[in-house]
């Protein structure tokens, strides 16, 4: 090869990589496999390789010699040189030492340049002189100037990893951290890969106590912080400079947030020096202390994995040696011990909430559960909770713990313990007057239960006492013992107490001292009314209706005036007209539609039972005006019947025409052909026909075809011919004023949907637009036909019937209106002449 030739001036160069040529040889070998054939003209040659094998000049005569030979023969010879032992022996040639002699040479003058320097060492390094190059580069170090430090040491650092020099690296290392403090993390990883742990340990435990140290690989000091405690608890037998527990322990309490693989790195750490006891302790420890679920779960699993490879272990052990009494019983007692984690799981998953929150009152009520059976439990239990639990900062209703603890004790028959607790359950500073008045109230019904009314109406009368400090019910800046006497939940349990075992004047007293209090709801009113009329004392109730009137307005007050108004209807009927006339005209001042309609009927009701007629159809003409839109129609309807049946159907007229007037087209419609109906009932032909003329605009032939059917029919019963052309004129005009309508807004939408796209004169043939301008097209022949058929000859139609409803229609329409023949010429008059007589009459 071409390369290979001059090899002596090859040794020569300064820079000359010797990996370079072995590199070569492996290329050169790799790409050829071909027998070595040895020729006569190869002997010389071979003779003085075996007298010099490690002769590299011989070596290269040779492959000089064969440069024209076939490759087979090259890579033969490359082959027989890679299979040399002892390749270091070629680097004693002398050109080396030349080489090393001209670095020196030119050290003395350019000392201070560091690319001389990376060169020498460099080529040493390629040499395999490890004291030599080590010296070399302390002696660079030493003339360099501290700045240029930085780049000497990364070949230095390759230089001593590249040997098994743990010694050396590591005193290297030392001096280079003086210099690079911050790539620490490097020399730690290179502590661990040549099993040096202590100091790894020491190292790493320096930069996570240094506050100012920043990761070059992108690690928080948390993470820091748990390799360290991963490698200490991980190799208890070769890290020995450092106190294990102080350092875990140190993390705990500065990474509060992540506790549960510091707990189990310090446990680890115990179960492989095998002092399994302590591990157990540190498992216990850290199960009573952590906060988090995600925590308690981490050394939960770890901890009964534990005790499952404890029990795996011993197992093992027993039956390679053989099971004995102790053995056994040292089985047992592990097992009891896994079981009764495991069954203390859930307890201590409580525990951990509690003391994530202690003022969490679900999570007692729980813990309550989970000691089931267990009274003396459960009796700690709720001690526990009602002196930890703050009510202001409570989580749930503070009360119920008190509740519950006073019902066990009632449930346990120690009827003295509980109503101790009700005491001082009375006596807590709650946040809300609601939880004060539920404890009342269930102090109260402990004694109903066992049948202690007059204890139970002396602890409701004791919780409604005014205070001697007076507040009121929202201020929150007082207690709620100085609140607690406007709570209409213990009012309520004291008036229904009051009326089922005191007297009536008691009830009476405690409902007048509700409304005083001025926290009566309507149904307090409603049922303090209902009290005095059981009495008997119905004007006492009729004021206490008006109390409560006066106390609420619309649309609270509702129950209440309809209540009050029916009673006192039924009471007295007509007897106090004026006063129920009055009552009702209050009621409905200001009363809003969607409760006027009750009223308005009760009042009605009134007068036509007990009043005059004028004035109930006075009131329902008022309440088809008061109602709401949507029940006026129903109105109408009930103010029709009623005056039907009171004056007769013809004073319905009136009615019927304010409902067309009033209601919408859909209601209007609907009155329109009862109207109609009426009158043709009535024998008043033509108002029917006006009634039907006047609906017929509100009517699209093409929507509403019932009702034109039922004017065809009316005239067809009812009607001649010119009252039959008189409707189809009608609907033609209708349908055209509606189609006008129609074409109107369609017409509106194509003009904007064209100035939208462009016009005609826009768009260039083949473009989009084309299937907008058929469109319009089709549309103007549409609108062509139409006029057309408007300016045909009275011959094609009469009086403005469409061509479906041609003279054979008409004809038939005036035959059913009379079976005589009816002879229609062919030839009438243009249909625009109201002049023009039918040759027949019906």
């Amino acid at each position: 090869m071409v390369i290979f030739r001059g090899w002596d001036v090859a040794w020569g160069v300064a820079n000359w990589d010797f990996e370079l040529f072995f590199f070569s040889v492996v290329v050169w070998w790799v790409q050829q496999h071909a027998v070595q054939v040895h020729e006569d003209d190869d002997l010389p040659y071979e003779e003085e390789i075996i007298r010099n094998p490690y002769s590299v000049k011989c070596w290269m005569r040779y492959i000089e010699f064969k440069q024209n030979a076939p490759r087979s023969s090259l890579n033969m010879i490359y082959e027989r040189i890679l299979c040399i032992h002892n390749l270091h022996v070629l680097l004693e040639y002398p050109a080396f030492e030349e080489v090393n002699n001209c670095h020196e040479r030119a050290l003395v003058f350019m000392h201070k340049m560091p690319r001389i320097w990376l060169d020498y060492c460099q080529f040493l390094t390629d040499q395999s002189k490890i004291t030599r190059t080590r010296r070399t580069f302390d002696r660079a170090l030493r003339a360099l100037p501290i700045t240029q430090h930085r780049r000497i040491w990364p070949l230095y650092l390759k230089f001593v990893r590249k040997y098994p020099l743990p010694e050396t690296a590591v005193r290297v290392y030392r001096r280079y951290l003086k210099l690079c403090p911050e790539n620490a993390e490097e020399y730690i990883e290179y502590l661990k890969s040549i099993d040096r742990l202590n100091e790894a340990a020491l190292r790493l435990a320096a930069v996570v106590n240094e506050e100012t140290f920043v990761s070059k690989e992108g690690k928080s000091n948390y993470q820091l912080w748990h390799e360290l405690c991963d490698l200490i608890s991980q190799n208890p037998d070769k890290v020995n400079s450092l106190n294990v527990g102080a350092i875990i322990r140190g993390g705990l309490t500065r990474f509060t947030d992540q506790l549960g693989k510091l707990w189990c790195s310090m446990a680890d750490y115990y179960i492989r020096s095998g002092h399994f006891e302590k591990a157990r302790d540190v498992y216990e420890e850290a199960i009573q202390t952590v906060v988090t679920v995600r925590d308690f779960t981490q050394v939960f699993d770890s901890y009964a994995q534990f005790e499952e490879s404890m029990i795996a272990a011993k197992m093992e052990t027993t039956s390679e040696l053989g099971q004995t009494e102790d053995e056994d019983i040292d089985l047992e007692l592990r097992l009891a011990r896994f079981e009764q984690l495991i069954t203390r799981r859930p307890l201590l998953l409580n525990s951990v909430l509690l003391r994530q929150n202690p003022h969490n009152v679900h999570e007692w009520h729980k813990r309550v559960k989970l000691f089931e059976g267990q009274p003396r439990e459960i009796i700690n239990t709720y001690t526990e909770a009602v002196q930890t639990v703050d009510p202001i900062k409570a989580t749930g209703k503070p009360h119920t713990i008190w509740v519950s603890f006073a019902k066990f004790y009632e449930e346990n028959e120690q009827i003295d313990d509980a109503r101790t607790i009700f005491e001082k359950a009375t006596k807590v500073n709650y946040k809300q007057v609601d939880d004060l008045a539920c404890v009342w109230c269930e102090y109260g019904e402990m004694e109903l239960r066992h049948e202690n009314y007059d204890e139970a109406l002396r602890i409701l009368r004791k919780a409604t006492a005014v205070p001697a400090r007076k507040a009121e019910y929202f201020d929150s800046t007082e207690p709620v013992q100085n609140r607690v006497y406007k709570s209409l939940k213990i009012w309520s349990m004291l008036a229904d107490l009051e009326e089922s075992l005191g007297t009536f004047k008691s009830t009476k007293a405690v409902y007048d001292r509700i409304i005083d209090l001025r926290i009566a709801t309507p149904q307090i009113i409603i049922n303090y009314a209902m009290f005095l009329e059981e009495h008997n004392y119905f004007e006492e109730s009729f004021k206490a209706y008006e109390r409560g009137i006066a106390l609420f307005r619309w649309p609270n007050v509702y129950d209440i005036w309809n209540t009050y108004l029916t009673k006192f209807t039924d009471r007295y009927g007509g007897k106090k007209l004026e006063r129920a006339r009055d009552l009702f005209e209050q009621a409905l001042d200001g009363c809003p539609p969607k409760f006027a309609k009750t009223i308005y009927l009760l009042y009605a009701k009134l007068e036509e039972e007990y009043g005059l007629a004028r004035h109930a159809m006075r009131v329902y003409e008022r309440a088809t005006q008061a109602v709401e839109p949507a029940e006026q129609y129903e109105m109408f309807n009930i103010y029709i019947k009623r005056a039907a049946e009171i004056y007769g159907v013809t004073r319905t007229r009136s009615i019927y025409q304010d409902a067309i007037t009033v209601l919408p087209d859909e209601h209007s419609r609907e009155m329109c052909l009862r109207f109609a109906d009426m009158e043709c009932k009535l024998g008043e032909i033509d108002r029917a026909r006006a009634i039907y003329s006047y609906c017929s605009q509100m009517c699209d032939p093409r929507v509403t075809p019932a009702f034109w059917q039922t004017w065809k029919e009316f005239e067809v019963r009812h009607g001649n011919e010119d009252t039959i052309r008189e409707l189809l004129r009608i609907k033609r005009s209708v349908q055209a004023t509606y189609n006008t309508q129609v074409n109107f807004m369609s017409s509106q939408m194509l003009k904007a949907f064209s100035n939208a796209t462009g016009t005609v004169s826009d768009l260039a043939p083949g473009q989009s637009g084309m299937d907008d301008m058929k469109l319009l097209e089709q549309k103007a022949h549409l609108l062509a036909a139409e006029a057309a058929r408007e300016k045909v000859t009275t011959k094609e139609k009469i009086l403005f019937v469409r061509g479906d409803e041609s003279r054979s229609e008409l004809a038939e329409l005036a035959k059913q209106a009379n079976p005589d023949e009816i002879d229609i010429d062919d030839d009438d008059s243009d249909e625009g002449s109201d002049d023009a007589e039918p040759e027949g009459e019906v």
